[in-house]
């Protein structure tokens, strides 16, 4: 037997030293703060995605308000996620090995960090998009201050050819200076506007038409058979024709084909809208709110100037008109092209009915005889084969109108006739 204090002995003691604890209760306990973390690395991932659908939901429709709160709510868990993030590499410094539980733990982490960016790309896109839309409510609203700036110097100028305001209301008259200070001349000067429009949205739509391999003869004379044209390129006056028909299809009335319009607008209130929509572009003006009422104006006079027969030649498929039909309003080449017609048609009408009475409209027949006193030739240095030649009315380019006592003339193409030019 060893003596109780030899080396031998001491050894033996040493390899059987019992630990205080169990080695499994041991690396559960550190187990439990790791655990801890992951948890609560979840439930921020879980508040996180539920900030970035409020995000999302805040866009459609766009509510600037709820988009600033939902953003904060975003940037806050990002930042409590990058607290966690912090904490964990301060409290568990890179070790020389690497156990398999802290591999796991890295990889969750990995895995945590690269949706952790994924979300941050998605927050900086959406934070672009609010600055953006920031910009054009600025844009807007800057232009409506200048309207309304413009609209007071015209009341003011209005009221230096009338009555003072004053004796404006002497007088009883409820109407104030709309009803004795709107002259011809205003609305003289929006026809030719409304014209001209016709005209440039009759160019891309005949352009469309020639891509597309088009008969432009047989078109043209559908749209009015009897026409004798004295040129070949005077048949775009009946694609014009075609336009205009549809385009002012319903002008006498108020609502003017669109049923939510308010009938009770004051004759103050069309001069106002009148006031403001020509300052702006359309498209910005139906990005804000693409179901007003001249959201609905365009609409339904875009499907019904545009065949779907076009629209599937032109494009391939009726993509266009069925986002159009669906209640949008699309940012292509062709449709902003119609808005600016949509738009001159639109404050045409406001303004006639800002007059008292209201301005009214008249259409020419094909086939009636020409009148030099209702009706003018779009086709000017108009040559008579015969001097005892009745000219006939071929197509109306463009509607006249009625401002009490005057006449603003009809625009028409005069059938069989010759030109000089």
């Amino acid at each position: 037997m060893l003596p109780t204090g030899s080396k031998e002995t001491q050894i033996r003691e040493s390899n059987q030293k019992v630990h205080p604890q169990p080695i499994e209760e041991t690396m559960n306990q550190s187990q439990e703060p790791v655990d801890a973390l992951i948890s609560e690395i979840f439930s921020n991932i879980s508040s996180l995605k539920s900030a970035y659908i409020q995000l999302q939901a805040a866009h459609t429709p766009y509510d600037p308000d709820k988009i600033q709160d939902a953003d904060k709510l975003v940037i806050a868990e990002l930042k409590n996620l990058s607290e966690l993030k912090h904490s964990f590499r301060e409290s568990n410094p890179k070790p020389d090995t690497i156990s398999p539980q802290d591999s796991r733990l890295a990889a969750e982490i990995q895995e945590q960090q690269n949706l952790l960016k994924t979300y941050e790309v998605m927050v900086k896109k959406f934070q672009s998009q609010l600055q953006t839309k920031d910009s054009e409510i600025l844009q807007l609203q800057q232009l409506i201050e200048e309207s309304n700036q413009k609209r007071v110097r015209l009341e003011k100028k209005l009221q230096f050819r009338g009555l003072p305001a004053k004796e404006s209301e002497e007088s009883g008259d409820d109407n104030g200076f709309f009803s004795m200070d709107l002259t011809p001349d205003l609305f003289s000067s929006a026809v030719p506007n409304a014209y001209r429009a016709i005209h440039d949205f009759s160019k891309p739509l005949i352009n469309m038409m020639k891509a597309a391999r088009w008969d432009l003869d047989g078109a043209a004379n559908s749209i009015e058979p009897a026409v004798v044209y004295a040129k070949r390129a005077h048949k775009k006056y009946a694609f014009e024709s075609h336009i205009c028909q549809r385009m002012f299809s319903g002008f006498q009335d108020k609502s003017f084909l669109v049923k939510s319009d308010n009938l009770t607008v004051t004759k103050e209130g069309f001069f106002q809208q009148f006031l403001t929509l020509r300052a702006m572009d359309p498209l910005d003006i139906l990005s804000q709110n693409p179901d007003s009422i001249f959201g609905k104006f365009c609409r339904s006079k875009y499907l019904l100037v545009v065949h779907p027969k076009m629209e599937a030649s032109f494009f391939g498929n009726l993509d266009q008109r069925n986002y159009v039909m669906g209640g949008g309003h699309p940012r292509t080449p062709f449709y902003k092209a119609f808005l600016k017609l949509a738009k001159s048609i639109w404050l045409l009408h406001r303004l006639a009915n800002a007059f008292d009475p209201n301005v009214k409209i008249f259409q020419v027949r094909s086939g009636s005889e020409f009148s030099e006193v209702y009706m003018e030739s779009v086709v000017k240095n108009v040559v008579l084969a015969d001097s005892n030649q009745i000219l006939k009315v071929g197509v109306m380019v463009m509607p006249g109108f009625w401002i009490g006592g005057s006449v603003i003339q009809s625009q028409v193409y005069i059938s069989g006739m010759k030109s000089a030019e």
